[in-house]
This record gives structure tokens, C-alpha cells and sequence, in this order.
């Protein structure tokens, strides 16, 4: 049986404005699972993702890599949970590709020979070598999703947390990122509205709506539902039509 590598347990959490965004969370993530997770907007799926590296803090107990969730433990979390956001422009903030790769292994204290190669290696794992020396902001959307990407593989990370990452992507662009999302060999939360990228990638899918869970089993079989998808604002993906 594989291990837990997260842990949530009765997980609740209110925007500042006292709105709830998650409702009594409990689930149960193991090593090296793709685990996808869907629901309609505002369902909570971001947020739940930024619980899981500390960057918000709700009620409930979370446990990561055998590690709560707390101040103390935040810094050894972040360096094991990568976390890759919606937006590329949100992550990638240094004059070039390389710098913005580096950032991370150059901020742990790392040398810089063993930074290079991580650099090197995290590019080529996205298909983004040659591309160390381009200025980020001029590089495509798919082309900075990638880097994006490779900003967290340097880290060498044992969980990926990936927010929408086809979101806004053209049909050449989304195939790219989901080959290379499919060939990484760690543990892998996506939210995504991408539910034919779902049943490709993602073995076990929740439903997250309004805050919780409706639903937890195989992916194939919650998107073949066509009751239950409907019910929360979600369709049948083309394909099992």
C-alpha cells in the first residue's frame, strides 16, 4: 500500500470578508498519485491547493511528507511542494529564463555548479532547453507555462501542486504541457475546468463544489457520471459522450 504523503483532516477556511471557501476537507493523498481535482468556479480548488505549502492557513490539521502544517515547518515544506500557478506572469519575475529557474536552488543555499545543473535539467524535463537566455516576458503563454514549470522542478520537489496549467493555451500549447505534466515521476495535485486533460492524466478525481467534497473515486468513473458532473455545473468530456 502506498504511503500518505498528505493528509487533511476536517480542513475549513473563510475569505476575509467572512465568505466560507472550503467546508470540513478531509483527504487522503498518496505517493506518487495524480490526483485531479474539478468543480465549477468558485468551488474552492485553488484555495485548497494553497493550504497544502502553507500559503493560507485554515481550521483543521494538515499534514504533509509526515509534517504539519505549521510556521515552523513551512520553510522544509516549501522546498518539498512545489506549487505552479494559473498565471505564469505570477511566478516568473527575474530578467531571464535561467534566473527565474535558479531562483529557487540559489535561494536554499545551494552551490552554484549543482544550480546549474538543476537549471539545466529542470529545462530539459519541459522541453525548454536553449531557452536559458530569453527574457521571460517575451516568451509565449505555453513557452512561460513551461518555465513556470521548471521553476518548481528545480527544486526537485516530491509533490507538484498545478493550478489550470491548460488554461489559456492554444491546441499545441495545452498537448505540450500536458506530455510533460504526464512524464513527471512525482506526486501531482491539478485543478482544472480541463476535464479531458483530467481523464488523461489523473487516475483518481474529487469533485470539489461550494467548498466540499461530492464526490472522491476513479476519475474515468466520476466523468462518465452525467447526473452527478451536471449537478455541479460540469459536462460529460467529449470523448465518453
Amino acid at each position: 500500500m502506498a504511503k500518505k504523503v498528505i493528509e487533511i483532516k476536517n480542513l475549513s477556511y473563510s475569505y476575509p470578508d467572512g465568505t466560507p471557501a472550503l467546508k470540513s476537507i478531509d483527504l487522503d493523498v498518496s505517493e506518487g498519485d495524480t490526483l485531479g481535482i474539478v468543480g465549477p468556479n468558485g468551488a474552492g480548488k485553488s484555495t485548497l491547493l494553497l493550504h497544502l505549502n502553507g500559503i493560507l492557513r485554515g481550521n483543521g490539521n494538515i499534514k504533509v511528507l509526515d509534517s504539519e502544517v505549521s510556521e515552523k515547518k513551512l520553510k522544509h515544506i516549501r522546498s518539498k511542494v512545489g506549487m505552479v500557478f494559473q498565471d505564469p506572469d505570477n511566478q516568473l519575475f527575474m530578467p531571464t529564463v535561467f534566473e527565474d529557474v535558479a531562483f529557487g536552488p540559489l535561494n536554499y543555499g545551494l552551490p552554484p555548479e549543482e544550480v546549474r545543473y538543476r537549471v539545466r535539467d529542470a529545462l530539459k524535463a519541459v522541453e525548454m532547453s536553449g531557452f536559458e537566455d530569453r527574457v521571460p516576458h517575451h516568451l509565449s503563454f505555453g513557452e512561460k507555462k513551461r518555465v513556470s514549470l521548471a521553476t518548481i522542478l528545480s527544486m526537485s520537489p516530491d509533490i507538484i501542486l498545478l493550478d489550470e496549467p491548460t488554461s489559456n493555451l492554444d491546441p499545441r500549447g495545452r498537448r505540450k504541457v500536458i506530455e510533460v505534466i504526464g512524464n513527471l515521476k512525482v506526486t501531482k495535485i491539478i485543478a482544472t475546468h480541463d476535464l479531458e486533460m483530467a481523464l488523461e492524466l489523473c487516475e483518481r478525481g474529487v469533485i470539489l463544489d461550494s467548498g466540499r467534497i461530492i464526490a472522491d473515486g476513479q476519475m474515468l468513473d466520476i466523468l462518465k457520471n452525467k447526473d452527478l458532473l451536471e449537478a455541479h455545473g460540469l459536462e460529460v468530456p467529449y470523448s465518453l459522450r
